[in-house]
């Protein structure tokens, strides 16, 4: 049985929400990661890429006022708030690295925490909308949280974030440590749920597989972004592979790469 049902999800309908960031920086404390960024987040599913330290979970971060933040960010043309209860109240959720449940909750005390800014009523409603989404989570709902896999409680933290009906589901690094089958399942609710009008934004270590749903991708090295375009022009170029590797791997390794094609191509023929 599937994690998620096989259609669209009923959560996040009609929000479309815009988000744009210019000259935007972050760090931690006099250490500065991001460095004057200008980007823009369009409905739809738009990824982030880049080595290990680029600042990737730090712009997540920076969006979501877990640490202070300059410049001008805004969501659907008015200004992003800065303090974290008040941008969720905005629309926006994250859901971190490490998924953050309560392990000795079971997966409905999680799941209700998710609707804690709606009355009993909504979120009965929301938690009855969310099951059907995800209807393995109803076999599982008293189930304590801290004793399912790494996949089960990621599934668990997406539900809960969609408990808040978002405009923009931010998600960081969501098939870290995961199993291959997970990765794809995980990933592919990702792209149903953009597709149903939840804006999306990951964060993602899987670069083939993100861009494979996503609609656009960003580059981030060094807390600056080096690249930006449309997925499947992402996919073909060598500059995700460039920010990975460096230029000089980078071009080492599609020499090498060519080679290997053309070895391939004359012992076929």
């Amino acid at each position: 049985m599937m994690w998620y049902r096989d259609t669209p999800f009923v959560l996040g309908d009609e929000k479309h929400a815009h988000l744009q960031a210019r000259g935007l920086s972050a760090g931690y404390g006099a250490f500065l990661v991001l460095r004057d960024l200008r980007f823009e987040v369009k409905p739809g599913l738009t990824v982030i890429l880049g080595p290990n330290g680029a600042g990737k979970t730090t712009l997540l971060k920076a969006l979501m006022g877990l640490i202070p933040r300059q410049g001008m960010v805004l969501l659907d043309g008015e200004d992003l708030p800065e303090k974290t209860h008040e941008i969720v109240r905005s629309g926006v959720t994250l859901v971190a690295e490490g998924r953050q449940l309560f392990p000795q909750m079971s997966v409905l005390e999680n799941l209700e925490l998710g609707g804690w800014l709606v009355g009993r009523a909504e979120r009965a409603r929301r938690l009855e909308q969310v099951l059907g989404d995800f209807p393995k989570l109803r076999e599982r709902i008293h189930q304590l949280a801290g004793t399912m896999s790494g996949g089960e409680q990621q599934m668990v933290a997406v539900a809960r974030a969609m408990m808040s009906a978002p405009r923009l589901l931010m998600l960081d690094e969501p098939s870290l440590g995961l199993a291959p089958r997970m990765v794809d399942e995980l990933l592919a609710i990702a792209r149903r749920i953009a597709d149903n009008g939840t804006t999306v934004l990951m964060v993602e270590q899987n670069v083939k597989k993100a861009l494979a749903v996503a609609d656009r991708g960003y580059v981030l090295e060094r807390g600056t972004l080096v690249a930006s375009g449309p997925a499947r022009l992402l996919e073909r170029s060598n500059v995700v592979r460039e920010a990975y590797l460096g230029a000089d791997a980078a071009d080492q390794t599609t020499a090498a790469d060519a080679v290997s094609r053309r070895r391939k191509t004359t012992h076929t023929v």
